[in-house]
This record gives C-alpha cells, structure tokens and sequence, in this order.
C-alpha cells in the first residue's frame, strides 16, 4: 500500500493536531511554519518539518510540496497568507488541497478557490456531534488528557467471531475494551471475556492516542 505524503501549512493548535495525527496514522507529513518555535515543537513527530513563509512560492517548491498527495492549508490569523497558500500550491501542481476558515467570508473565498474542503471546526462539530446524536452514536473520540482518549470504532474483520479473551486488547493493542455496540443487543456497558465480537459491531476503547490512532488506520485500510 502506498505511503500517503501530505504537507501541513500552518502549525496552529488545527495544524499542529492534524500533522501529528496523520504521522501517527502511517503518513508521511511535511510541517510548515514561519514560527522557529512551532517547527522545532513538531520536528520529532513528523517526516520533515521546516521554518518558512508559505507564501514564499519558491520556498514551498523547495522543500517539495508539489509533491505530496494534498495539502492542508491550517492559517486563519492572515487571510491573505491562507490565499497565497492555496494558490501556491495550486500553482505547485497539488490537486488535493484542504483547508481552515477562520469565518464564514474566509470560507467563501477559500471555496471560491477551488479548495477541495474547508474545515469550520466549531460549525462541523457541532453537525457531527448532530449526527452522532441522531444516531445513538455519542461519539468518535473523546481526550481525556493530551495523550489519552476514549475512541468509538467499528470491529476490524480479523476480530470477528472472537471473544475479547482470544483477542486480548490490552497485550495485543495495549487498549481496553470499555463497551460493545451490537445491533442484535444494543449496547453492552461491561463486557465480559467470553463475549463474542459480531460482524458490525462498533467496540468503544480506551488508550493512548498513539495505540488509538494504529487501531483507527488500520480500519481505514479495511483489516
């Protein structure tokens, strides 16, 4: 399976988190930023992070951005830098570019753009967390401090038909299994280990993002 390459322009607390967690994902992640300080506090957890002005267009072919498979344009503090970045890598042949608006008129203009999604944080929770509700499927994941997070996923092929014994989360994951949702049973708050994992099953675990994250990619890659 091809290594995903991405390139995060903007190392705010948005940028900073998606950087992170598509390295952690398997990806490899360029992290750019103007900001020495920001650069050097992602350097150890991305591929490459470097110190430069996105709107430099001969910096950003430099280090490469034309060739990752999509950007993510994460500035909102600058309007102006957020839309150079964009035509920058436009221009840089990336056909995949996503990005952050800071306010509805930012979205506008960023969709006016051309860019492939725009990401209002505070407007897609609150749709997520709507549909999440509506179907009885409180959450995704939830932080429970900088480095741990409880996290809904749905049960890989390989842990169908097995008991949470044969599976052994905590060796084999280094998680715990805190619920079960079954469409046959609904949903099973203390799950014992001689219970069986269904087909659909969603499992409700609790960990280190770093053991969360491993889990979630490997569900994107249909295992």
């Amino acid at each position: 399976m091809k290594i995903k390459q991405f390139a995060v322009l903007g190392l705010g607390r948005f940028g900073e988190a998606m950087a992170i967690t598509l390295s952690e994902l398997g990806a490899n992640v360029i992290a750019v930023d103007s900001d020495e300080d920001k650069v050097q506090n992602i350097a150890d957890k991305v591929t490459y992070a470097v110190q430069t002005d996105v709107t430099d267009f001969n910096a950003l072919k430099a280090i490469g951005i034309g060739n990752v498979d999509a950007v993510i344009v994460a500035l909102t503090s600058n309007l102006n830098s957020s839309i150079v970045a964009v035509i920058n890598a436009q221009e840089l042949g990336v056909n995949t570019i996503y990005a952050k608006a800071h306010n509805r008129m930012h979205e506008r203009v960023l969709k006016k753009l051309g860019v492939e999604r725009v990401f209002s944080p505070e407007h897609d929770m609150g749709e997520r967390m709507a549909h999440s509700l509506y179907a009885e499927n409180f959450f995704e994941m939830l932080e429970l401090d900088t480095e741990n997070s409880i996290m809904e996923i749905n049960a890989l092929h390989l842990w169908e038909n097995k008991s949470l014994l044969e599976l052994d989360f905590r060796g084999h994951y280094g998680v715990n299994v805190i619920a079960i949702r079954s469409e046959q049973e609904g949903l099973n708050v203390s799950p014992l280990a001689n219970d069986i994992i269904k087909p659909r099953d969603t499992l409700v675990l609790i960990g280190r993002d770093l053991d969360l994250n491993e889990l979630k990619r490997q569900q994107l890659e249909g295992r």
